[in-house]
């Protein structure tokens, strides 16, 4: 979103609405400093925290200079935490994903009858999420929590 969200000011809002019972963060463990804090300050904040670690995937070497990217999904682990989550009737979810990795998803928590909202920014909404025309609440943010 070309700019850091306050994910303290983010939990605590979703917090006010006395419906939202479980306000989930994933996010890769990595061996800077920046990524502790982190991960420190959104557990303090409230956040039910899913992490592991970053893997580095070698892309590319340049005049001997190795570019690794970084990288650290968690397709599974949502996808787990929503299944358990049906388990105790849990009726609606909101992620704050447009990817289209998703869709399939959001497809089968809609033919549950559960209600689905997808929060994303310009974009940053995968195709699939975006064919999906009943049944999903898609919302494009510019900035989350302006004032």
């Amino acid at each position: 979103m070309k700019r850091e969200i306050d994910i303290d000011r983010l939990c605590a809002y979703l917090k006010t609405y006395p419906e939202i019972k479980d306000v989930r963060l994933y996010f890769g463990k990595d061996i800077h400093p920046k990524s502790a804090a982190f991960l420190e300050r959104a557990e303090k904040a409230g956040y039910a925290i899913t992490t592991k670690p970053v893997k580095y995937i070698l892309e590319t070497e340049i005049d001997g200079k190795k570019i690794y990217r970084r990288k650290c999904d968690f397709d599974m682990e949502i996808c787990i935490d929503v299944h358990e989550a049906l388990q105790k009737d849990i009726r609606s979810f909101v992620f704050f994903t447009g990817d289209g990795d998703f869709a399939p998803l959001y497809q089968k928590l809609i033919r549950l009858n559960k209600q689905v909202i997808v929060v994303y920014a310009p974009g940053h909404l995968g195709r699939e999420v975006w064919d999906i025309k009943r049944g999903l609440f898609k919302i494009q943010i510019k900035h989350l929590l302006d004032v």
